[in-house]
């Protein structure tokens, strides 16, 4: 896969709804859920449903050095060891979940207002704790 062929996959889930714990594009998808379907176009997914922090602790053991670039991890919360949110690079930009969902974001008309798929700039977060570029993304060999 192109790392453009990639971007057009992750555009085509804007819009669709925060659902705290979920990982579906039907039913909705949370952070970490959302992150891990993406990271499956690319064959990177983890096995199991992974959290932001489970996420993070498989992938920075996995993780080439590397400036942020398309397909680099952004973690936030308040340590390497508490981490609560998880976005992916598209070059530039952010792509995130539901960001502004919550534990309580569990049917799609409470996500409706502001917790969905949508692309941020990652610095718009004050709580970013790190970044991590996975091994084995196809446009970095």
């Amino acid at each position: 896969m192109t790392k453009e062929l990639f971007q057009q996959g992750v555009m085509q889930l804007l819009f669709i709804p925060y659902r705290w714990g979920g990982d579906d594009p039907i039913n909705g998808f949370d952070c970490s859920g959302g992150v891990q379907e993406i990271l499956a176009m690319i064959g990177l997914d983890p096995e199991g449903d992974q959290t932001a922090q489970g996420l993070y602790d498989y992938f920075r053991a996995k993780s080439v050095p590397s400036a942020p670039n398309v397909g680099t991890l952004y973690f936030f919360g308040k340590s390497t060891t508490q981490i609560t949110h998880i976005g992916i690079d598209l070059g530039g930009c952010m792509f995130e979940f539901g960001g502004g969902g919550s534990e309580t974001t569990t049917r799609e008309s409470a996500a409706s207002m502001n917790a969905y798929g949508r692309i941020r700039p990652y610095n718009r977060r004050k709580d970013l704790v790190a970044t991590v570029t996975p091994a084995g993304i196809p446009w970095n060999k």
